[in-house]
């Protein structure tokens, strides 16, 4: 057998930090899958008796449950919702561990394939168990107590997990191949979430001079990556160069050849806005489906309908906030307490967007348009408050009653600086294609503010690729989430 030559420099320092093979990460990660498939099947178990104990609660004295057989007699149903819910979740591939993702899209897969399971049980129960008498309404009550049970569980062991991974156990090692803005950018992302469980083996990146990137070592070129990973003992690689070509990324992934290991590929901007790619076919001849403009025909009045719905009841909701901020507004500082602003919106069409005043008056008098900054001394006191919790915004769901705006979508911009941007990114105004929105989906990734506006078109774009009601709904409830303060809000 060959042996892998050895490496000199960083490599031969980061080694020492090497941990386990491909089998060693898979042999790792059994407690976890076994835990997580032990924590199912008692959920599983405990949703049914939860919904025959929620309706014997409900029920009361109904004579009719009186004729029901006690739980004891639903050892069949029983067993059938614990094994088909356990296939269900096994063929959603509910028992791979990916890393990073987000609460709420575990809620629905979890969601998904409860709903499946439930349908299946009961199926198969009335196939196999014809004899056995249960409510009608058990496999309601059963739905939704098995749901939250396993949700509830999976997250008690999210958390278990994600605690001992920011401890140092059960961490995977990765290295990143490129050391630009991508892979510094994914150096600063595992860095900041210790609870992902990477450690950064070390970058492979073929800039001359260049040693180091955020504090880890380059520890060779792309041409030893094959080397690397196997001298490294790396678990992942993540590939951060989205300007590479096709055949430079299909030669580092053959490269990586070792059992047992991932890769991740860093999308370029195509691929950012591609979203889901769908095969079609034109007379037998295969095509791949990556432009599609979600948002028209019937989804536009959807879109719209939820638009009205939801600002209607946030504006009876918080109109005596609103009344509140706009008397301390005009009580503190000369002036009007609304500001109107303009603002592109849809088809890149100017419109007056609304927000309480939290700066002094004729502030940009002198400079004109400007990015806010953070300690801007031309906000007032109550401004500053407004500001940092997001309630200065509270007006412009008066702009998306009136069909100015969106609840979610990308965030609009002032003239002056959308004509400053389409001059240096050619896709820019491609973003206008749908209305601006109060939050969206560069906004809860963190893209707010005097941030990198190249990232932020990335992921409007991506956005207004890949619009459904379900997408808005999850960035609503993420802004939700994140509460009603921003790091970069000032």
């Amino acid at each position: 057998m060959s042996r892998a030559p050895a490496l000199r420099g960083p490599a031969r320092a980061v080694r020492g930090w090497a941990g386990a093979s491909g089998h060693d990460r898979a042999r790792r990660e059994w407690p976890e899958r076994v835990s997580l498939l032990a924590l199912d099947m008692a959920a599983f178990a405990a949703g049914l008796r939860l919904a025959y104990a929620l309706y014997a609660a409900l029920t009361g004295d109904n004579p009719v449950l009186q004729r029901l057989p006690q739980f004891a007699a639903f050892w069949q149903l029983l067993l059938v919702q614990v094994a088909v819910m356990t296939a269900v979740f096994f063929f959603a591939q509910l028992y791979h561990l990916p890393r990073g993702t987000s609460r709420i899209d575990l809620a629905a897969q979890v969601f998904r394939a409860v709903s499946i399971g439930v349908i299946l049980t009961y199926a198969c129960t009335s196939f196999f168990f014809p004899d056995l008498a249960y409510a009608r309404r058990i496999p309601a009550f059963d739905w939704g107590t098995t749901f939250a049970s396993v949700l509830g569980l999976r997250l008690m062991h999210r958390e278990l997990w994600e605690t001992l991974r920011k401890a140092g156990i059960g961490c995977a090692r990765v290295l990143i191949v490129g050391a630009g803005q991508a892979g510094q950018d994914l150096v600063a992302r595992i860095h900041r979430r210790p609870r992902l469980g990477y450690t950064i083996a070390g970058l492979v990146d073929d800039t001359p001079g260049r040693a180091r990137a955020r504090g880890v070592p380059i520890v060779g070129r792309t041409a030893d990556l094959g080397r690397l990973v196997d001298h490294l003992r790396v678990d992942e690689v993540f590939i951060a160069l989205p300007e590479a070509s096709r055949h430079t990324i299909l030669d580092l992934i053959s490269q990586c050849q070792r059992e047992g290991l991932s890769i991740r590929v860093f999308p370029d901007v195509f691929q950012m806005i591609a979203g889901e790619v769908q095969i079609t076919a034109l007379d037998g001849l295969p095509l791949l489906n990556v432009r599609d403009i979600a948002l028209r025909g019937w989804r536009l009045t959807v879109k719209r309908m939820f638009d009205i719905a939801v600002s209607a009841v946030i504006l009876i909701a918080v109109s005596p906030v609103m009344l509140a901020l706009a008397i301390v507004v005009k009580l503190e500082s000369r002036g009007p307490a609304f500001f109107v602003q303009e603002r592109m919106g849809l088809d890149a069409r100017p419109f007056p967007m609304l927000k309480f005043r939290s700066m002094h008056p004729d502030a940009e008098a002198e400079t004109g348009a400007v990015w806010a900054v953070r300690g801007d001394p031309r906000r007032t006191r109550i401004g500053r408050f407004m500001r940092s919790h997001n309630l200065d915004e509270l007006p412009q769901f008066i702009n998306v009653l009136v069909g100015h705006m969106s609840i979610v979508g990308p965030r609009p911009e002032r003239p002056e600086f959308v004509a400053e941007f389409r001059r240096d990114m050619p896709r820019y105004m491609e973003r206008h294609r749908e209305k601006g929105g109060i939050t969206g989906w560069a906004q809860i990734n963190g893209l707010r503010g005097n941030t990198s506006v190249e990232e932020r078109t990335k992921y409007d774009l991506y956005y207004v690729e890949n619009w459904s009601i379900l997408f808005d709904i999850k960035i609503m409830v993420k802004t939700l989430l994140a509460g009603f303060r921003d790091p970069n809000a000032y």
